[in-house]
């Protein structure tokens, strides 16, 4: 097992906007964070660097071929020390949602009050007048802890910009007062984790598919064992077509984000809705039965076995003023 956890593969990356060529090495460091050094394998090579590049990266003993797009998402999906440049990943995602996903662990009923109360009248009108809507409140279907908070981000800037916009609302910092400075001895939630994540280019943008009263949710999250696989498993999604079978058999996406930053990496995650229990166990007996999804999952490429090591599933139910 120790000698899988560092182990040499070739990586080559051509410059978009020149020739130049790097040939070097890297190391895949505890199970997929890959960690670049250059070392170029021969003397000429150490002056044919480029700032734009990525073009072909050899991950093991197998050659996956790689447009520019495809790189920068790799990069944020796995924590690549890449050589990529900010105004290209927001090329990358132009026109994507990025979505942050809020887990706040409480332990009493106390906080739980103090989190509805702090999230209706002061964090959701403040995000709504900074532009971030919808933003969607879930509880466990069982238990009061987590909460989770869906934040919906026009663009990567957006996610830098927030803290300052708030910062700047007297209305927001009037009415959260009794959140933000919760004291030691009573304080607003146990602890706080986040997740960041780039919407799918097959559904780039956030979904409000069910707004009835007593709906239910589906939170879950697909872990592949390596970064190539992770990336397959999203294009079984995006290009093989699993997307349009959930739609046509009305599994509801609210929302496909690919993890960028956050735990249990890689993986990517989606969110289902329903108007009931009942509407959501039809929903996906149907998609066990759909031609295209038994043809789709006999394929060795896309079977569970080759691109997922875990899969965590979360029912949920929407706070009475979630918007999502």
């Amino acid at each position: 097992m120790a000698s899988r956890l560092f182990e040499n593969v070739t990586l080559r990356t051509q410059c978009r906007r020149g020739k130049a060529r790097l040939l070097g090495r890297m190391s895949v460091v505890a199970a997929g964070a890959l960690v670049i050094g250059t070392r170029p394998e021969r003397p000429a090579e150490k002056d044919r660097l480029a700032s734009d590049t990525a073009c072909v990266i050899w991950y093991g003993s197998g050659q996956q071929n790689m447009n520019r797009r495809q790189f920068i998402t790799l990069s944020g999906a796995a924590g690549v020390a890449a050589i990529t440049s900010p105004t290209q990943a927001a090329e990358s995602s132009a026109g994507r949602d990025v979505y942050e996903l809020r887990q706040f662990i409480i332990e009493t009923e106390a906080q739980k009050k103090l989190l509805d109360r702090f999230f209706k009248e002061a964090a959701i009108p403040a995000l709504n007048r900074l532009g971030m809507k919808p933003v969607g409140v879930f509880y466990p279907s069982e238990g009061i802890s987590p909460l989770y908070v869906l934040l919906r981000y026009p663009s990567l800037q957006a996610v830098a910009g927030l803290m300052g916009g708030l910062a700047e609302d007297s209305e927001f910092l009037a009415n959260a007062s009794d959140f933000l400075d919760a004291p030691a001895s009573a304080p607003a939630f146990k602890r706080m984790e986040s997740s960041l994540m780039i919407a799918f280019e097959g559904m780039p943008k956030i979904e409000t598919p069910v707004r009835s009263p007593g709906r239910v949710f589906q939170l879950r999250i697909y872990e592949s064992p390596s970064v190539i696989t992770g990336l397959k498993k999203i294009e079984m999604f995006n290009e093989a077509g699993e997307i349009k079978i959930f739609r046509e058999v009305g599994l509801n996406p609210v929302f496909f984000g690919q993890t960028m930053i956050g735990s249990k990496l890689p993986n990517l995650t989606y969110m289902l809705a329903f108007k009931n229990m009942d509407e959501q166990k039809a929903a996906w007996k149907k998609f066990g039965a759909h031609p295209d999804w038994k043809r789709l999952s006999g394929m060795p490429e896309y079977s569970d076995k080759a691109i997922l090591c875990g899969i965590t599933n979360l029912p949920l139910i929407a706070a009475d003023y979630s918007q999502v």
